[in-house]
């Protein structure tokens, strides 16, 4: 191929990313003015509700599509997971309805640690993590394998979960301490913590 050739691929490829920065620069401004929200374009176009139709979670559940999903990962009804999650069934998964998985938390059912450490000697460990119903963990949180958070939990932002807890705690911290408790009566919600 001669250089002329190749300076005009160059030139209509360059062309095309202007044109697509443009069409880009005018969408998220139509997203800002009308929805007043700016996400990333995959995001906007992408159904976040068919997507967890289509990766087998209940109705009216919806994750983003920069959420990566990979294993045996089973999640309830109307849950809704943020941007940015990570969801590793590797080792099996189970949220349960009513969920809410905030933005850029990690849900590991694996870890390579003692494999690394061996010189691969020993396995990649891989054991099961289950969220019950109507837990809600706070945006960064980490949630390691062999956890099990009991209905109507409270995981704080930015936590290290490495243990189990059971219905109705409020944890937080690296690692993650219980640190209160959620009263549910018929009039209100509340929160008791220890501190």
């Amino acid at each position: 191929m001669d250089r002329k050739k190749i300076l005009e691929g160059k030139k209509a490829l360059q062309d095309q990313f202007e044109t697509a920065d443009k069409l880009n620069e005018v969408l998220e401004q139509g997203f800002l003015k009308h929805l007043q929200r700016s996400l990333p374009m995959a995001d906007h176009l992408n159904d976040r509700w068919q997507r967890a139709q289509r990766l087998g979670f209940g109705r009216g559940t919806n994750i983003y599509d920069s959420s990566y999903v990979f294993g045996n990962v089973k999640v309830g009804e109307n849950c809704w997971i943020g941007m940015f999650t990570i969801l590793d069934g590797s080792g099996g998964l189970s949220i349960g309805n009513h969920c809410t998985i905030s933005a850029g938390v990690h849900i590991y059912s694996h870890d390579n640690v003692k494999a690394t450490l061996s010189n691969g000697q020993l396995p990649i460990e891989r054991l099961p993590v289950s969220i019950g119903d109507n837990v809600y963990i706070g945006p960064h949180s980490i949630i390691g394998k062999n956890v099990s958070l009991g209905h109507h939990c409270i995981v704080a932002a930015q936590s290290f979960v490495n243990k189990s807890f059971p219905e109705y705690a409020i944890v937080a911290g690296t690692p993650a301490k219980q640190i209160g408790t959620v009263i549910i009566t018929e009039n209100e919600i509340r929160f008791d913590y220890f501190i």
